[in-house]
């Protein structure tokens, strides 16, 4: 299996030493949650971002964070530590090229959040899919058992009010990412896989690269490695490191026993040797965010929580920003968004959507990155089962440059040609899926729209234009 060898990048300095720090790009999710936890440990932060303004800058700005924003080039303070910069920042940035003239040093957002979470006992949360939800439920738990935990998480979380917090000095929950390596940087006293399949093949180059990669970061954990029990890929890993096993496949440690849709959410128990020992009554819907769950509850009790303690705690979370997220009703039919932007989480969205009790389910899909869809853009073949009718709109770009042949039409062709009788319609516009949906929609129907994009923005276009409908019409 090939190696995966990660960028060599220097340490950052003890962060006591730190007294200002400049954060590049402030604005998006992970860069504002460095800045967050920097100015709630106590250090000084200024920071720009190039839009003129996001979700974040209001909260950043509450913090004491000076930010600047908009297209005029960053302007560094006087008195400046160190600039942290993400991915996404070129080498002629500002902000960048100014630090180097004036000899400050210049950090990754990964080199950073390291430094962070050395600090703490770090929960890190890694899977292609359900690391996000996953570390909003841990979050969850920890703050209603009373530990006082700091998160870093890639979407707001409504029932905590924001997606990153320093804490008071319980454990530190981090969603690891491993779409540019930041996972191995991070030192981990817990490590989560929920799951590996490939994507992110761009930065990797193949899946056994990949593979390899996770199997390297639950290597590096420095305590208890935990990985979902029913993917087959995180099961060999675990295997092959002894990491405990969590989920409802015969040989998990922790097992998921009678399984079920209760109310509007899922039912399951925690069984352990044979013993029963929580129940979970989980108020979102799903069986992946079931086992988002079990392995939540896994880790709080690596922490000290006990299962039923954790389970009872789960009972109050309300879910996670674009995760199957409620976003009105309009003429009788219930909106929700999810970011589900890969075949496995469309699925597991869908089944969600039709566990619910809807009349129909109308999904819409937007592709996302033109790599992306190259790569497994023909693997969304049978994901769209439980979908009653299906409008697929174009790429979202990401940032990509184009690549030729590829639309979302390549997801629309493989569709059709698995199953020739899909009503599935192409509208590469948004402005066509609002108009499809305003012809479409009935009352009684789910509209799902999925996907990493600006599809996003529909769900409140048609609210705005056909008017929230304050009743329970379209409920299921």
């Amino acid at each position: 299996m090939p190696s995966y060898e990660p960028l060599s990048v220097p340490d950052i300095p003890e962060l006591a030493t730190l007294s200002h720090v400049f954060v590049a790009n402030v604005g998006g999710a992970g860069m504002s949650a460095v800045a967050t936890l920097l100015a709630e440990r106590g250090h000084q932060v200024s920071g720009h971002d190039p839009a003129t303004t996001t979700p974040f800058v209001a909260q950043l700005e509450a913090l004491g964070v000076a930010v600047q924003t908009g297209p005029a080039p960053a302007v560094l303070p006087d008195a400046v530590d160190a600039v942290v910069v993400s991915t996404a920042t070129p080498d002629d940035a500002p902000e960048v090229v100014g630090a180097q003239g004036r000899g400050i040093p210049v950090f990754h957002r990964k080199q950073a959040l390291a430094a962070l979470c050395a600090d703490r006992q770090t929960i890190a949360v890694a899977g292609t899919h359900g690391k996000t939800t996953t570390s909003a439920m841990l979050a969850t738990v920890l703050v209603a058992v009373g530990v006082e935990p700091g998160w870093v998480v890639g979407a707001p979380i409504p029932g905590l009010g924001r997606s990153a917090a320093w804490g008071r000095g319980g454990p530190l929950v981090v969603e690891a990412d491993e779409s540019d390596g930041t996972f191995l940087a991070l030192p981990a006293a817990v490590a989560l896989v929920t799951n590996v399949e490939p994507d992110h093949l761009e930065h990797y180059g193949d899946f056994s690269t990949l593979v390899n990669a996770f199997e390297q970061y639950l290597e590096s954990a420095n305590g208890p490695r935990l990985v979902g029990g029913d993917d087959d890929r995180a099961r060999e890993l675990g295997h092959a490191v002894g990491a405990h096993t969590v989920g409802e496949e015969a040989t998990s440690e922790l097992r998921m026993v009678d399984v079920r849709p209760e109310g509007g959410g899922i039912h399951f128990g925690l069984a352990r040797a044979g013993t029963i020992v929580a129940d979970v009554d989980l108020p979102v819907p799903g069986r992946h965010n079931a086992r988002n769950a079990a392995l939540a509850l896994a880790a709080a009790e690596a922490v000290g929580v006990p299962l039923a303690d954790g389970a009872k705690a789960l009972a109050g979370y309300v879910g996670v920003g674009r995760r199957f997220e409620p976003r009105g009703t309009v003429r009788g039919a219930t909106l929700v968004d999810d970011y589900a932007h890969l075949p496995t989480e469309v699925r597991a969205a869908l089944d969600a959507g039709r566990s619910g009790g809807w009349k129909r389910v109308v999904c819409v899909f937007q592709p996302h990155r033109y790599s992306r869809t190259q790569a497994v853009g023909r693997e969304f073949a049978d994901a769209f089962g439980d979908a009653d009718l299906l409008a697929i709109t174009d790429v979202y770009a990401a940032g990509e440059p184009p690549r030729p042949g590829v639309t979302g039409k390549l997801v629309v062709d493989a569709v059709l040609e698995a199953h020739p009788w899909k009503s599935v319609a192409y509208l590469p516009h948004l402005d066509d899926v609002v108009r499809w949906l305003q012809a479409t929609l009935r009352p009684g129907d789910l509209c799902l729209t999925l996907g990493a994009g600006d599809l996003t923005t529909v769900p409140s276009r048609l609210v705005a234009e056909l008017g929230d409908v304050a009743d329970d019409e379209g409920a299921p």
